[in-house]
């Protein structure tokens, strides 16, 4: 007898507004995001890339409209993000901000044990399953042996990953984040989009990162959020958004092109 296919959580945008104050600078949002999935939200600047992700994380109250997760902790479940408490949000989602941090005296294990802060007790200690789910993190993101160092002797490329492992301690179904590789050589560029989409897969995550990296995006996103000023959000595979010229319309310049070339996106610039 087959057996039913697994029910995956869900992040549902019903008709989303973002901005600021009374100026919105994305309307009429209709989004989906599914468990197991490394989305990439690709855009100019200015068009509401990191003003989405502030809103989906509870940073920010939508204009209007509603951001639910759906099947999670059960199938049954449909969790109004707006309507949660800031603890039960930090069991729910985790968020990895584009800042470069400094923490004195801190070490690495230190920083991923913040991430059980929605878990702990009134004292803020950890037990015994705290710390394995601290070790696995580290396991997962190549620091176990870095977990006595300090953190600001480490890389850019290795303190991004002992964010990335605080975020997996949390242990949460959805990870946002927000040009993680903003501050990154080209080799760490690369080994942090691999290391997420890994984990998407991997830990059953739904993991959705903002960024300018267009090259390693469409070989590494599997869905990509498209978002322009003025027509909101296209979505698709990077094949199809490649294939409907989709990237030209959202980068046009007078300098350059897109093309589609034996289903790569290449750029050419204009004489």
């Amino acid at each position: 007898m087959k057996q039913p296919a697994p029910y995956i959580p869900q992040l549902q945008l019903q008709h989303l507004a973002v901005g600021y104050g009374n100026q919105s600078v994305q309307t009429g949002l209709n989004l989906k995001a599914e468990a197991s999935t490394l989305i990439c939200l690709l855009g100019k600047n200015g068009c509401g890339k990191s003003t989405l992700l502030r809103t989906l994380a509870g940073l920010q109250a939508p204009l209007e409209g509603s951001i639910r997760f759906a099947g999670y902790p059960d199938e049954s479940a449909c969790l109004d993000m707006q309507k949660l408490s800031q603890q039960q949000r930090a069991k729910l989602l985790a968020l990895v901000l584009t800042e470069r941090l400094s923490m004195d005296n801190t070490t690495v294990h230190d920083v991923v044990a913040m991430g059980r802060y929605p878990y702990s007790s009134f004292l803020g200690g950890l037990t015994d399953a705290d710390e394995n789910v601290i070790s696995e993190a580290l396991q997962q993101t190549r620091l176990e042996d870095k977990a006595a160092q300090f953190f600001n002797c480490l890389s850019d490329g290795e303190k991004q990953r002992v964010l990335i492992a605080k975020a997996l301690a949390q242990q949460t179904p959805l990870i946002l984040l927000d040009e993680p590789t903003a501050h990154l050589d080209l080799n760490n560029r690369i080994r942090t989009l691999l290391l997420l989409k890994q984990l998407a897969h991997t830990a059953r995550k739904c993991i959705i990162i903002s960024t300018h990296e267009l090259d390693l995006a469409l070989q590494t996103a599997d869905t990509i959020w498209l978002m322009t000023p003025a027509q909101g959000v296209e979505t698709g595979t990077p094949e199809e958004l490649t294939a409907s010229g989709a990237f030209q319309t959202a980068f046009q310049d007078d300098n350059f092109s897109f093309v589609a070339e034996n289903g790569q996106l290449r750029i050419r610039l204009k004489p």
